[in-house]
Formats: structure tokens, sequence, C-alpha cells
């Protein structure tokens, strides 16, 4: 028997929980404000021993993996082989393809470049005609390759390679990618000439068509809260920011998890999700991305998109960089509700961090376990609650969604707006008064002058 076919088993299955999936590079996001900050997950190029540990042997070249199932220096020289077996016609692309190939230290850090004839049955998402690779097979030596659905997504007039294009794709390879989408690689459109990514493709929809169309209790949601903040965690350590976290920027893959997608770094954004300070002209920071991740909960909780009755306009933003959140729901747990104020706090200093919100989500998690635990008492008593009033009436359509109350990522820049502070009130009511709408109004009307 070959002994390769032998040392094939000694690849380990890595629990998530325990470690990353693949190794780190030490040079990707090292500055002292970037460095990875769960120590105890990640498994650096360097630690041979930790790899050897974590991800086993290589059955070709006696190394330890660079991944579950993958070897980093072994499959460099295989994706070499056939570098001359394509070509995507543009010289850029086929060089950033072929570095991604060469470097890639898991099966989800490479692209491909993949002809459009390919996919079939295409609309706005294909449902089939790619595969991606998973591992290499030592005993036929050849590439394994899964079916997969996946979308397409394309930049307006990208027929000319952009940065903005490439570094929305270089950001999917410099991140941690076990909470947030996975792009496979890239094509071009035979008649439009743009070029698309090829992401993973999220059956269950968005977040917020999630919540509309599936019905969670809290323990449920307070799972996916800890995968969504695990995915966010990552992107800071990785020396990112989103920069446009919100409820549609989280897909469904299953009905269980949860991915972050839409890593453009752009500076756009949907007002509601928005930090005070970013709209006063600060920028965007880590701790922005914080105050979006607080709306997003209290959206999932409450099961209502914020400020859904009122325009998303110039009057809007300076109502809250006066002050104003959206109702915290009335059958929100205490911890959660005050876990959701520090995050949309006025001063990004107050905010926790996403390790803190993490950690934090993690061990309320963890004691779901015990009997006598705090925040499992307080779940049990608002989860029935819930079932019996909030879903009842949010089926009910009573909520009426204002026709400027927009919910996709736009340009915003708006002017002279107040420094920002919290409410004086405890509670949070995006309810407005006649008083605050004549305010508006005037606002709007001095805006406009």
């Amino acid at each position: 028997m070959d002994p390769k076919e032998n040392k094939r088993s000694l690849w380990k299955f890595v629990y998530v929980d325990e470690y990353q999936l693949h190794v780190t590079i030490s040079t990707i996001g090292s500055t002292a404000e970037s460095a990875v900050e769960v120590d105890d997950k990640i498994v650096y190029m360097e630690d041979l021993e930790k790899r050897k540990q974590v991800y086993g042997i290589c059955g070709e070249c006696n190394e330890p993996g660079t991944g579950e199932d993958w070897c980093q220096p072994c499959n460099a020289k295989k994706f070499k082989d056939k570098l001359k077996n394509w070509t995507s016609g543009n010289k850029d692309i086929d060089e950033f393809i072929q570095q991604s190939q060469l470097n890639a230290v898991h099966h989800r850090k490479y692209l491909e470049w993949i002809p459009f004839e390919n996919f079939k049955d295409i609309t706005y998402i294909t449902r089939g005609g790619f595969g991606y690779i998973d591992s290499w097979g030592i005993k036929n030596h050849r590439w394994k390759r899964y079916s997969r659905k996946v979308a397409l997504k394309s930049l307006d007039n990208s027929s000319c390679i952009s940065t903005e294009f490439l570094n929305e794709i270089k950001t999917h390879l410099q991140i941690y990618l076990l909470d947030v989408i996975q792009c496979y690689g890239i094509t071009q459109d035979p008649n439009t000439k743009d070029y698309m990514m090829v992401l993973e493709y999220c059956e269950y929809g968005n977040l917020r068509n999630y919540y509309m169309n599936y019905e969670s209790d809290y323990y449920s949601k307070f799972y996916r809260l800890i995968k969504i903040a695990r995915g966010l965690l990552d992107i800071h350590n990785a020396g990112k920011i989103h920069k446009d976290f919100h409820s549609g920027n989280i897909l469904y893959y299953s009905d269980r998890h949860p991915y972050i997608s839409d890593l453009g770094i752009r500076i756009y954004g949907v007002l509601p999700y928005i930090a005070p300070d970013v709209l006063r002209g600060y920028q965007y920071t880590k701790a922005s991305d914080i105050y979006s991740f607080g709306i997003m909960i209290n959206e999932y909780i409450s099961e209502e998109t914020p400020y859904n009755n009122i325009p998303h306009n110039h009057a809007l933003a300076i109502k809250i960089c006066k002050g104003l959140r959206p109702n915290i729901f009335e059958y929100t747990p205490k911890l959660l509700a005050e876990l959701i104020i520090e995050c949309w706090d006025a001063k990004a200093e107050n905010r926790p961090t996403a390790k803190e919100l993490y950690q934090t989500l993690n061990k309320w998690c963890n004691s779901f376990r015990f009997k006598d635990s705090d925040i499992k008492s307080q779940v049990n008593e608002y989860d029935d609650k819930i079932k019996l009033n909030r879903r009842s009436e949010k089926r009910s359509n009573n909520i009426q969604t204002h026709p400027q109350a927009i919910y996709t990522s736009r340009l915003l820049n708006f002017k002279n707006l107040p420094e920002p502070v919290n409410s004086d009130s405890e509670c949070f009511d995006c309810q407005l008064d006649e008083l605050d709408l004549e305010e508006i109004n005037q606002n709007e009307e001095n805006n406009t002058e």
C-alpha cells in the first residue's frame, strides 16, 4: 500500500469553538490596535507544533497542515502547475487570482477564475454550474470539488477593474471567514462585460427577511447573535472596519448560521444604523460598527425595523445626534437591554469592543445550562410573552413603514449636525410628538434654503 494513503488519515478534524479552521499569518493586521485578541483560538503559521496538534500532518510532505485538510506549500505547487491552463483575459485579475491560490492556507482562502458559461439558470442568483475546491485527494491525485449554489455580485460599470472591486475581494482573503460570507472567485458577464464576485449563496435571505418569515425563540436568537459577534470580531481582528453593518448585510446560509456580508469597506450606510459620531463627520472606527451592532440586536429582538414610521433624512440625523434611539422592545431581558444601550452610547469610548461583545454573549449562552442563572431566568420570563403578544401584533401587519424610510445603503453627507449626546430619558422612543415633528420640519426647511 502506498504509504501516502496512510498519512492522509493524519489530518485532524478541527473543532471551531476551540481553534480557527486555518492558520493566521502574523503580518496581516498585526498592528497593536488590530492584533488578534482571541489568542487561544489562533494558530500562527510559524507555530509548527500547534499546527501539528490542531490540523495534523500532510500526507505528501509530512509537514503540519496550514488548515483543516490543507497544506499551503503542497497545494501551491498544484495550483502553479495549472496557471497556464486558464486566463481571465485581464493581466491584473490573473495575477490577483494566482497570488490568492499560491498563498492560500485553506480552501476558503483562494479564488478561481470562473468562466460565465459555467453557470446555469442565471437570474439574480445562479443555481448551479460551479463547485468549490475543498482539498486535494491523495488517492486519485485530483482536487475534491463540491457543487454549491452561488450568488453573483456585480458592481455597476465594473468592466474596467476598479480598486473598489478588488479591495472588496481582498478583504475576503484577509479575514477569517467562519462567520463571514465566502468569495469563491471572479467571473465576467459576456454581455455587459461587468466583472462579478462569485459568492456563497444564502438561501434564507438576510436577517430582516429571516425574522419576518421564521419564528425564533430567545435562546436561538442568542446563539445566532454570538456567531454574528464572532464574525464582527474577526473583521476587527484583521484590522478592518465594516462601515455598513446592518440587518440587510447579515445573510442566512442555513436557519442556524448567519454570515456577515458586503465587505466592500466603503463609506455607504443605512441611516438608522450609522453612529452619531460618523453622522457628525468623524471617521469610521471599530466603535462605529459596535453602534450598528446595537441597533441590529434591538431590531432582531423586537422584529421591527428602526425608525420605520418617519423619513430617513437630515432631520432624523439631527435627532439621532441629540440622543434619539429606537424603542427597546418591552420583553427584552434586562441584561441584554443594558448591553444594547452600551452599544449605541453617543460616546464611542463608552461602547464595548467586539471581543467584549462576543465574550459577554458567549458567557450568557453558556449560563443557559444552569438552572439558577440570572440571564436564563430573564429569558424564560419573556419568551412565552413574546409568542403571545409581540408576534401576534407583528403578524397582523399593523406596522406601516413610512415611504421615505430607506433601508438600502447609500452615500450620506449631512451638514450642520449637533455634537452627539445621549438622551436625558431612560426610554428611547422613536414615536415623535408634535413638537418633535415641528422641529424636524423646521430643520428640513433650514437645510434646503
